[in-house]
């Protein structure tokens, strides 16, 4: 038996006006987007903002559904539309952010285990990483360099 150890680094943040211009821009985007999440029945809106290597800005909140499996999540519906309306751009960075109407959310929140796995198959696919920049509604921004560096030991086709 061996013994592995993985480990991530991800940089943090103290706020948004410790952000570089370019993130907060995007950020603010995906804070603006956040306002436009369907969240009737969880309360916790989530707006994503994404940065294209065409310069192009794509936005996604969280859309719910009574059937929950049948809503998407803010990140998940802008990488699907950037992959839709832009297929061959390169993701560069992603802003994520969340609040909730039934607490208050001044901790950093990652995408969720679906997300990761989706963000996941556009950076193999593009074979660079995405820069990922999450917070809650307030408070500290955490900065991953890469979606493998929130996700070791992902999925991906070379196992299908």
């Amino acid at each position: 038996m061996k013994e592995v150890k993985i480990e991530s680094t991800f940089k943090v943040y103290e706020g948004f006006s410790e952000l570089p211009d370019d993130i907060q821009h995007l950020m603010q985007s995906a804070i603006e987007t956040r306002e436009n999440a369907y969240a009737p029945y969880s309360k916790f809106k989530v707006g994503a903002a994404i940065l294209l290597d065409n310069n192009e800005v794509v936005v996604g909140s969280n859309q719910e559904n009574a059937s929950y499996p049948s809503g998407l999540c803010a990140e998940r519906t802008a990488i699907y539309y950037a992959g839709a309306k832009y297929p061959t751009a390169k993701i560069l960075k992603m802003a994520l952010t969340a609040s909730s109407q039934n607490q208050i959310t001044d901790s950093p929140i990652p995408p969720c285990g679906a997300c990761r796995q989706a963000i996941s198959e556009y950076e193999i696919k593009q074979d660079k990483p995405i820069e990922i920049y999450f917070m809650g509604a307030t408070g500290k921004v955490v900065k991953s360099n890469s979606l493998a560096n929130l996700l070791p030991l992902g999925f991906d086709r070379s196992f299908l």
